[in-house]
């Protein structure tokens, strides 16, 4: 059974790069060096008179080291494809499932913390009655109609186990078990419930308990406070 909720005023949103494997250009540039120093050495000391030693032991001599040069030069193509590769499993990974702002155009009020007495459990964005506001995060709806104090209200089950929850709205655009994605719109930016006027309040739980909402999505590239996605930056820093 799922934790009961807050309500307002009682109780008013890697990544991991992928290793790559040891880089075979090394046995190739070590390969390269090791015959080059045998052409020096016998250029020195064991081939005292380069015309004393037959033109195919010369020619073989020649392109064991262009091959070893080609392989190295192969390798090290393959390594930059590898490289390549990874960053794009990186940025394909994090586009398909990014983490966004709620919405657009809203004045941040209302932060997380103890107001009147009691715990604000979410943030507060002014916006105009009837603005439509998004998923900020791929998953499934698991509550969306009244919600006693929060009024009309939306609530997504992310798939790391997160929940954000989604309060006073005029009206709710998506129903329970539906699945979304980040971006895609779950109502209107209201007044109803226990609500001091137009705006969306919006709060984060993770194993049921509420946590202070802007911290955690700025350790997922978001900024709510200044109205920042950034999840694209370690994309477009690599």
């Amino acid at each position: 059974m799922r934790q009961r909720l807050s309500s307002e005023p009682d109780r008013y949103r890697g990544r991991r790069r992928v290793p790559t494997p040891p880089r075979s250009r090394y046995a190739a540039v070590v390969t390269t060096a090791f015959v080059g120093a045998g052409v020096v050495a016998l250029g020195a000391g064991a081939l005292p008179d380069a015309k004393s030693v037959s033109p195919s032991v010369l020619d073989e001599l020649k392109q064991a080291s262009v091959t070893s040069q080609d392989a190295a030069a192969r390798a090290d193509s393959a390594d930059r494809a590898t490289r390549d590769n990874d960053r794009g499993a990186v940025a394909e990974s994090t586009e398909q499932d990014p983490w966004l702002l709620p919405l657009q155009g809203y004045d941040f009020k209302q932060p997380y913390g103890m107001r009147w007495g009691k715990l604000h459990t979410g943030v507060d964005l002014v916006a105009p009655e009837g603005t439509p506001y998004v998923a900020i995060h791929s998953g499934t709806v698991t509550k969306a109609g009244w919600f006693g104090g929060y009024g009309y209200a939306v609530i997504v089950q992310h798939t790391d186990g997160s929940e954000a929850i989604y309060g006073h709205s005029s009206s709710v655009s998506v129903q329970e078990g539906q699945q979304v994605k980040a971006g895609d719109q779950l109502g209107l930016v209201g007044n109803t419930g226990h609500s001091y006027g137009s705006h969306l309040h919006l709060e984060i739980h993770v194993k049921g308990q509420p946590l202070d909402p802007v911290p955690w999505l700025q350790d997922r590239g978001v900024d709510i406070k200044l109205q920042v996605e950034a999840y694209y930056s370690e994309v477009a820093a690599s």
